[in-house]
C-alpha cells in the first residue's frame, strides 16, 4: 500500500522557482500513461523551450533501455522538461548530464548524500533514489527537440518498493527513507527545476565540457569494477572513466579498452 503525501502545488512550486526559462510554462496532471509522452505531443504542439509536465502518477512510467518506472501517485516526483538546443545527435549524452547534476544538487539541499553512477542514475547510501530518461528527436543532423524526463523517489517507503518490483526493490530507496522525515514534492520540485535552470545557462555559457567536468567530480563508476550489459553482450572490467562524448571507457578483464554508448551496469566491488 503506498500512502499519498500533500498534493503538488503549482503555487508552491512558483514560489520556490527562480530560473530564467525552465518552468516559465507549467502542467501538472493528476495521471499519465508518462509525463514524456505528454510533453512529446505539446512539443509537437509548439511549446516553447523550458515548458515541464508534472504528474502525480503514471501508468506507463519509462527508465533507460524500456524498463519500467515504479510511479505510484502522491507520493514521488515525475517531470519531463522540454530543451530545444542546437546541437548534433552526439552531444545528447553529454547535455543530459545536466539533469543529474540537477538532481544531485537538490538531494543535497535536503541534508542527504547522493553520488551519480553512470549514466544519469542518482544513488544514496548506494541505492537508487532518481533516474532519467533523454528522449531526443533530430533531423539534418541537428537535435530538433530534446526531452528531460525525471523520476525521483521522494516519500515512497521501502515496503512499497519491495512489494512491487521484488528483488529490484531492495536496490532502490527514497529520500524519505533516508533523512527520516516526509520531503515536501512542492518545495524539492521548484528547487530542482531551479537547478535545472542553472546547470543549462551553464551548458549555454561554458559548453559541454564545463558539464561533464562537473558530473565527473560527482560520479562514483570511475575506478570501480563492472558488469556491463549492451543488448546481448556481456562482460566485466574495470571503469576507466567516461569520454568526452559521454560514453563509459572499460578495460575488460582480457585487457581490452572498450567502450559503452548505452548499455547497464552493475557494481561488483
Amino acid at each position: 500500500m503506498v500512502v499519498a503525501s500533500e498534493r503538488l502545488s503549482i503555487e508552491r512550486i512558483r514560489q520556490n522557482l527562480t530560473g530564467q526559462i525552465i518552468g516559465r510554462q507549467l502542467y501538472l496532471f493528476g495521471e499519465v500513461l508518462s509525463t514524456n509522452s505528454v510533453l512529446a505531443r505539446l512539443a509537437e504542439g509548439g511549446a516553447r523551450e523550458g515548458t515541464v509536465v508534472l504528474a502525480e502518477g503514471q501508468t506507463a512510467g519509462r527508465g533507460r533501455l524500456g524498463k519500467v518506472w515504479f510511479s505510484p501517485a502522491g507520493v514521488n516526483l515525475y517531470a519531463s522538461i522540454l530543451f530545444r538546443p542546437s546541437l548534433p545527435p552526439s552531444e545528447v549524452t553529454v547535455f543530459s548530464l545536466i539533469a543529474s547534476l540537477a538532481l544531485f544538487d537538490a538531494i543535497q539541499e535536503e541534508g542527504v548524500t547522493p553520488a551519480i553512477k553512470w549514466p544519469n542514475d542518482l544513488l544514496v547510501s548506494r541505492k537508487k533514489v532518481a533516474g532519467v530518461l533523454a528522449e531526443a528527436r533530430s533531423s539534418d543532423e541537428q537535435v530538433r527537440r530534446l526531452i528531460l524526463g525525471v523520476g525521483v523517489n521522494l516519500n515512497i517507503e521501502g515496503q512499497a518498493l519491495v512489494a512491487a518490483l521484488g528483488n529490484a526493490g531492495l536496490a532502490a530507496t527514497s529520500l524519505r527513507e533516508v533523512a527520516g522525515r516526509e520531503i515536501d514534492r512542492s518545495v524539492f520540485t521548484g528547487r530542482f527545476l531551479t537547478l535545472l535552470d542553472e546547470w543549462f545557462q551553464i551548458y549555454c555559457a561554458k559548453g559541454a565540457q564545463a558539464v561533464l567536468q562537473a558530473w565527473r567530480d560527482r560520479e562514483i563508476t570511475t575506478g570501480r569494477r563492472v558488469e556491463v550489459r549492451e543488448g546481448s553482450e556481456r562482460f566485466d572490467g574495470r571503469v576507466l572513466g567516461v569520454n568526452g562524448g559521454g560514453d563509459l571507457v572499460v578495460q575488460d578483464s582480457h585487457g581490452r579498452t572498450r567502450k559503452v554508448a548505452s548499455g547497464e551496469i552493475r557494481f561488483l566491488d
